[in-house]
């Protein structure tokens, strides 16, 4: 059974509410703006979304797959954790994450909705496996070098990350992470 016309229309509103986003910010973007970039009137954007605010929150939406990620060895699974966040972001420049990162610089919400997601997605959910005292600052570290490469790899383009190859990013990553969430193995 094929996408409805609504689901078609909703989602070509969120890819260009991401784009526009990415392109000029929270603050910047208008109503009008993505709805000319997604060939809608501006009403069709209010009917399915509200407000802004309420389109941006849905257009940055993301979640880790972490049952899929997760297996019985850290290393496996931190390896797992870093190929996926690097194949998502090179997949989509104007991926949720990419642009709730790159708007969270010049916006207060953008910020805030930022580190909520981050707490929740990945803090939460790493601290829960970590076995120390430590756990939660543990867990904040991995998500800082995890964002901090991406950061750099695919918003900031640092020649050293940005044209280096996945395997050797993994290759010396994974060591440094694995000691964060298994201090213990």
């Amino acid at each position: 059974m094929g996408e409805r016309k609504g689901e078609r229309t909703r989602r070509r509103i969120l890819t260009a509410a991401r784009r526009k986003f990415a392109e000029v910010g929270y603050e910047r973007a208008t109503i009008r703006a993505i709805a000319t970039e997604a060939d809608v009137d501006k009403s069709s954007v209010i009917q399915y979304f509200g407000s802004k605010q309420d389109l941006f929150r849905e257009a940055v939406r993301w979640q880790i797959p972490h049952d899929q990620l997760t297996t019985g060895d850290p290393g496996h699974t931190v390896e797992n954790r870093l190929r996926s966040m690097l194949g998502t972001w090179a997949a989509d420049p104007d991926s949720p994450m990419a642009v709730l990162l790159r708007t969270s610089m010049t916006s207060d919400e953008a910020a805030e909705l930022l580190r909520r997601r981050l707490t929740t997605e990945v803090t939460d959910h790493i601290a829960g496996t970590i076995e120390t005292p430590d756990a939660r600052l543990r867990a904040a570290l991995f998500s800082a070098i995890m964002m901090g490469i991406a950061a750099q790899r695919f918003l900031l383009h640092m020649p050293d990350l940005a044209e280096a190859d996945v395997d050797d990013i993994v290759r010396i990553a994974t060591p440094l992470l694995r000691s964060l969430v298994a201090p213990e193995a």
